[in-house]
């Protein structure tokens, strides 16, 4: 396929398994599910279930950039949180990197994430015209 291509960057964690941090197809940019590693030890940030949560904000935001765009050009989000009690600490949290109009979104709970990590995100981003 011609008009598709991988985006890499050092600014978020590398891939622990088989995918990358994103494709891009046409204008249309697959940014692949962020777990709270620390891009530069691949360790998983300390400090509760906030510090995840901004850690995978912060992950997926440096993936968009890489791609030639913001988090603002974000369409679609969806969230994967072990415990749906945090919903409400990722809703604070996501209204820090998102603005109005928000990106279309879903929240699941599943049983458990890689790495035993409580929170896990992936988006869809389109770019240009």
């Amino acid at each position: 396929m011609s008009n598709r291509s991988v985006i890499n960057t050092d600014q978020a964690p590398q891939a622990i398994g088989t995918y990358s941090q994103a494709v891009k197809a046409g204008n249309t940019v697959y940014l692949s599910g962020q777990i709270p590693l620390v891009p530069a030890t691949m360790e998983i940030v300390e400090g509760g279930f906030e510090a995840q949560a901004v850690q995978v904000f912060e992950n997926l935001q440096a993936v968009a950039q890489a791609a030639g765009g913001s988090m603002d050009d974000v369409v679609k989000v969806n969230l994967y949180l072990v415990d749906l009690a945090n919903f409400a600490v990722v809703n604070d949290v996501m209204a820090r990197y998102f603005s109005q109009p928000y990106p279309a979104r879903a929240a699941v709970q599943v049983a458990a994430l890689p790495k035993g990590v409580a929170f896990e995100a992936e988006a869809v981003m389109v770019v240009g015209d």
